[in-house]
């Protein structure tokens, strides 16, 4: 049978059942999938978007990866995979039914649940576990309608099963309740992992992540990927620039360099009003003008520069100018006052 696009999955899948015919009917599309046919008898599904028995019985720790790889070296050639996992004792053959129902009906959910996906059937394809569980296609169909209508009916917005799981800033409410799988969930979700992936990390079945995620959607905990927050866009303040001249000055004569034109979004600032010159009192003035002291400005309206000092050997004495006048020396004792003052004292006796 070639690839056609006339006909849904489903319906082909009825088709194949009816002629009683072996392979695999795989359905392209995103995220599509494949589903292995036994003489009209489903026997295994898979789908990028569901995790596979390997996975299952690996990520949740009921096998070890080294043990299921060595059932792959040994038993792919001969489809033979999951009998070995019984005969070896890793696992009972009611536990290898259990997951592979599961995993089936999972991805069969992915591969069968599209209308105008294209479709192509191999025949006489074989897959690689063997026939483990036999299941009717009818049965199958049915369950992947009611687990479309179920989770319709919870939020319908198939897209949340295959969109990366981004988790919102801030919940819409004030108390929310989770289930310990929705928390795990939210935990995990980094907006780069899709439910598949979710659920590998977990070990948990791929049906039951969405189911979960949808419920999370719901509730509004979950960023849609039609409405996902763009990044805001960061608002470029303008910056004040002031005018360090008057831009109404007259033209510079011939020769300056031209003058910087305005900032046009600055006003230009207004002139400064005209003040009466402030005198200033100079003293010596030094030679070098660069090197002189600082200027103090006095509350009677001038100016006072202090005197520039020369430079000196260290231990030098200072010059008279900057030193000053040395203070009088002491005249000494008053003798005559001092006989007045013991005459007056004899006198008080």
């Amino acid at each position: 049978m070639t690839a056609t696009k006339t006909a849904g999955p489903a319906r082909l899948l009825t088709q194949v059942a009816a002629d009683r015919q072996t392979g695999a009917l795989v359905v392209g599309g995103h995220p599509g999938g494949a589903v292995y046919v036994l003489e009209g008898r489903v026997i295994y599904a898979e789908s990028p978007a569901a995790p596979g028995v390997g996975e299952l019985l690996t990520a949740s720790g009921r096998l070890a990866g080294r043990t299921w790889q060595t059932a792959i070296d040994q038993g792919t050639s001969t489809a033979r995979v999951g009998r070995l996992l019984v005969e070896q004792g890793h696992l009972t053959q009611g536990e290898l039914e259990l997951c592979v129902l599961g995993a089936t009906y999972d991805a069969a959910y992915f591969a069968l649940s599209p209308t105008g996906a294209p479709v192509e059937f191999l025949d006489g394809a074989m897959h690689w576990l063997g026939p483990v569980a036999h299941i009717d296609p009818a049965a199958v169909n049915r369950e992947v309608r009611r687990r479309t209508r179920m989770l319709d009916s919870i939020f319908p917005d198939a897209r949340v099963d295959t969109a990366a799981v981004t988790p919102v800033a801030r919940p819409p409410r004030e108390r929310i309740t989770l289930t310990a799988l929705q928390w795990e969930l939210l935990v995990h979700a980094d907006g780069q992992r899709t439910p598949a992936d979710l659920a590998l990390l977990l070990g948990r079945a791929g049906f039951a992540t969405i189911a979960e995620l949808r419920r999370l959607a719901a509730a509004g905990l979950l960023e849609l990927p039609e409405v996902r927050a763009e990044p805001p866009e960061f608002v470029r303040l303008p910056v004040a620039r002031g005018a360090a001249v008057d831009v109404r000055r007259p033209p510079p004569a011939t020769g300056d360099p031209p003058p910087a034109p305005p900032v046009p979004s600055v006003p230009p600032v207004p002139p400064a009003p005209s003040v009466p010159p402030v005198p200033v009192v100079r003293g010596p003035r030094p030679e070098d003008n660069s090197s002189a002291g600082p200027v103090n400005s006095t509350g009677a309206g001038t100016v006072y520069r202090p005197p520039r000092l020369a430079r000196r050997k260290p231990g030098a004495k200072l010059p008279k100018e900057v030193a000053g006048e040395a203070p009088p020396a002491h005249p000494g004792t008053d003798e005559v006052l001092l006989k007045r003052i013991r005459t007056a004292l004899r006198a008080l006796r």
